[in-house]
């Protein structure tokens, strides 16, 4: 009897990788008399805490120590894009661009206790490409989250590394789960990017309230910061149905209805650009912060024009948003506003805008149809300086988020403050077909 207990604890083991789905090996066995239930209760007691090696549509290949102190989990996430783009204007050329959106290589896990947590994201996608703001050699945009997380309790963790700025909900949802091909246009103008610092997060009452608090360089992406000059954001999101996922739609089709509110502030200062031999003339110096970029708010060129050279920038900005779900119906809305004060100059720029969506599940976990309206204000203070788009989606999952296509059609209107293609008093108008496979494993 002990060699029958050897031989099926050894096959046991051989087999620990096998679908977490399919009964094991010592349960066939003991449905088929081949051992007795206290030769099946021996095995399991002697067999390996965790499966060795695991894989999970999505999260990836798991690699996980006999004794459970170290799981390292290798993932990646791959997007193909398709744009085309008719130009409104005089004398304008149609753009069709095929473009690898997003190459990534995504590792995860946990060292000595589960309650020491690492990321370590690559976006290869962006080898080689630099924010237009800098020159500096260790600004390329490859290396995203990269961090240590400690967690005291649920309540209570402690984060150091690099992340994403907890500022926005649509950009704090992983790119994997967006109902749409992209963001929109409203939160990548306001967003600030990833930055390096320490910050502590928690999870209140299994989810009905999440905080977060980060004192951050202030230059954002793998751009060190030289100065005094670094920069604080704070966030706080309600659920006051249950915990409600950072991912758009309702593709598991919940069965009660979810809502979430939240809210973030996020505080900076930075100097606008002396140096004229870089890519983009007169904006703001050496980083890698979404909203000093040609399309963010303070960074389109009649806003960054407004500040004298060396000048200090003060940067206030504050953000609120809603989500809910139900039954395959979704709803999502932000609002951002923005303020740039010139510490010599005094010159005052301030930005608002809001996107609001809704999808539906027309075809259960696998056809969604959605639309968007965004619409944002640059310099209030200025004329002819808004734009809004109108999005139509549409999303085909063939294994939920990990194999999907996506789809969607944009209507941008722009003004001649935005768009020096626009006449003063009147605006022009693109429209913009996307189309997306994505992969992640």
């Amino acid at each position: 009897m002990k060699k029958s207990i050897a031989i099926a604890g050894i096959l046991a083991v051989a087999l620990a990788a096998q679908s977490a789905g399919a009964k094991t090996l010592e349960e066939v066995l003991k449905e088929k008399g081949v051992i007795t239930e206290a030769d099946y209760n021996e095995i399991i007691k002697s067999a390996p805490k965790s499966t060795p090696v695991a894989y999970k549509p999505g999260s990836g290949f798991s690699f996980t120590s006999p004794d459970e102190k170290f799981q390292l989990t290798v993932g990646g996430q791959l997007q193909a894009r398709y744009t085309y783009t008719d130009k409104g204007g005089d004398n304008q050329t149609n753009g069709n661009e095929w473009r690898l959106q997003r190459a990534k290589t995504l590792f995860s896990g946990y060292f000595l206790t589960k309650d020491l947590t690492f990321k370590f994201n690559q976006n290869w996608a962006q080898l080689g490409t630099f924010n237009s703001n800098t020159t500096n050699s260790n600004s390329s945009q490859v290396l995203e989250e990269t961090y240590l997380n400690y967690k005291i309790i649920d309540e209570a963790q402690v984060r150091v590394g690099q992340d994403k700025i907890q500022y926005a909900r649509q950009w704090i949802t992983s790119s994997t789960q967006d109902q749409f091909v992209d963001n929109s246009f409203v939160t990548n103008a306001f967003r600030p990017s990833y930055d390096t610092g320490l910050g502590v997060n928690g999870s209140i009452a299994k989810g009905l309230a999440t905080y977060s608090a980060q004192l951050l360089g202030g230059k954002g992406q793998n751009v060190p910061q030289g100065t005094n000059n670094n920069s604080y954001n704070i966030r706080l999101a309600i659920n006051p149905l249950g915990d409600v996922k950072y991912s758009e739609g309702d593709l598991d089709g919940s069965a009660k209805p979810l809502f979430s509110i939240g809210g973030a502030y996020f505080h900076d200062t930075i100097r606008r650009n002396t140096d004229a031999t870089k890519a983009i003339a007169n904006t703001f110096d050496n980083n890698n912060l979404n909203f000093t970029g040609t399309s963010g708010w303070l960074g389109l060129k009649n806003n960054n024009g407004l500040f004298s050279t060396t000048e200090n920038v003060n940067i206030n900005t504050f953000e609120t948003d809603l989500a809910f779900k139900w039954r395959g119906l979704s709803l999502q809305s932000e609002y951002f506003w923005a303020e740039g004060v010139g510490q010599g100059t005094n010159a005052t720029v301030l930005s608002r805008g809001f996107y609001t969506q809704a999808g539906y599940m027309v075809i259960p976990k696998t056809v969604e149809l959605a639309v968007r309206y965004a619409w944002m204000d640059y310099n209030q203070d200025a004329r002819d300086s808004l734009k809004s788009e109108v999005q139509w989606a549409a999303s085909w999952y063939i294994n939920g988020h990990n194999l999907k296509v996506q789809t969607d059609v944009t209507k941008s209107y722009l003004q001649s403050y935005v768009d020096t293609r626009a006449k003063a008093g009147s605006g022009v108008s693109d429209t913009i077909l996307r189309a997306q496979a994505q992969l992640l494993f």
